[in-house]
Parts: structure tokens; sequence; C-alpha cells
């Protein structure tokens, strides 16, 4: 079944860039493999995918050596501090930065393995008390921040919309986080750069799409509901 829902989803992009005159190659799909075994990543990879998120460090750790050297990793969860070092050099990019605390460490873990690490800026766009994120005023100090580190590349912002049944619920929050992409790209040395939008999931990628997500992070609907993380 997962080949038949990545088939779906595919065809559910294409027709939200229709719909907003977007190329369909301007939209990057992430298929979110947490807490589903290595067999289901292989099953997904079989059927074409290649780009992967997890939101726990360990599940990277013990994935990546049973599957093929050509999956790209997309970090998107809550990441400790003290977890950075399994993840600078093993993924394409982290998507939940949200303190210069940790952008610190990230630039720390970098400059050790001699590389520059792709990050998103995580916002809290909604305000939410149970959502991590920086709140949306402070995001132009981590900006100015993470901007001055030299093993940081700053790709754009990430955000979780509030949950809702409704998906246009969730378009202003995507709207709101497209407006401040758009909005810091003069504060930053390569603008050019900064064009990533990761948002949209499985209940609202398509409004995600026509509001211009370059990412959408999408996991129930590819490989069912989540197992309980022992």
């Amino acid at each position: 079944m997962i080949a038949e829902n990545l088939k779906k989803i595919e065809e559910r992009i294409e027709a939200a860039c229709r719909r907003c005159g977007r190329a369909r190659e301007s939209v990057r799909l992430i298929a979110v493999s947490k807490t589903k075994p290595a067999e289901a990543v292989a099953e997904a990879y079989a059927a074409g995918q290649r780009l992967f998120g997890e939101n726990h460090a360990q599940e990277i750790v013990a994935k990546k050596p049973l599957l093929p050297e050509d999956i790209r990793w997309h970090f998107i969860g809550n990441l400790q501090k003290n977890k950075v070092k399994y993840l600078v050099g093993s993924v394409e990019m982290i998507h939940s930065v949200n303190s210069e605390g940790l952008a610190a460490q990230i630039e720390k873990q970098a400059a050790k393995c001699g590389l520059v690490q792709d990050i998103l800026l995580e916002v809290n766009v909604a305000g939410e008390s149970s959502k991590q994120g920086a709140a949306p005023e402070a995001l132009l100090s981590l900006l100015r921040f993470c901007d001055s580190q030299p093993h940081l590349r700053l790709c754009g912002l990430m955000a979780v919309a509030p949950f809702t049944e409704d998906p246009e619920e969730s378009r202003p929050y995507f709207i709101r986080l497209r407006e401040m992409r758009d909005g810091l790209k003069p504060a930053l040395r390569d603008p050019d750069a900064f064009r990533e939008l990761s948002m949209g999931m499985s209940g609202d990628f398509e409004t995600a799409v026509e509001e211009g997500a370059t990412l959408v992070r999408v996991g129930t609907s590819i490989f069912g509901a989540r197992n309980t993380m022992k």
C-alpha cells in the first residue's frame, strides 16, 4: 500500500501545483517515517521516494545503516543539544532550529566535521504553548545570529500549523510564514539561499502547496498511523 499511497500523494501535489500555477518540481515531498521500521522506508524507496524525515535522532542512527546510501534524511523534530552530534553530517537538513543555543551547538559540531550544515528556523507561527519554535518577534535576532555562523547555511523557515479538521483553517498560518520568509530575506548575507518553506502535513499539505510550501512533510497518509515509540 505504501507505493499506492505515494502515487496518490503525488497526484494531489500535482493538482495543487496546477491550481496555483506552480511547477511540480518546486515542491519536494518528505516521507515522514517516524516510528516506522526500516522495511517500510525500503518499500517507499522501491517506489521511488528518496527524501525521508525523522523526528528522533536515534531513529536515523538505527535506520540509516540498513538502507540505501542515496536516501536524503531530514530531521524535523524537536532537537536536544546532546543529540546534535548524531545528525550533523548525517542529514541533509535540520528543520527545527529554534534557539541560539541550539544553533551554536550545530555550528560547533559542523565546524568539527568540516562542513556547512543546512538549517531551517522553526517558527511557532500561532503562538501555541504546546508547540516548539521561535516566537515571531524573536525571529530576526535568531536569524542574524545563525547568519553570522560560518558553518550554518540558512535555507528558510519551518512551522507546524495548529491541528484542525479543516485545512482551510491552516491557510492564514501558511501565508504568514511565507510573508515572514520574504520579509527576512533582505537581512541575510545570501538571500537567494533562503527560499525553503517547510509546512504542511497529511491533513493540510495541499493548502500549504497553494501558499508556497517547498517542502511538505507527509507521514500518516503514506505509512499509516504511527507506531507507539518504545
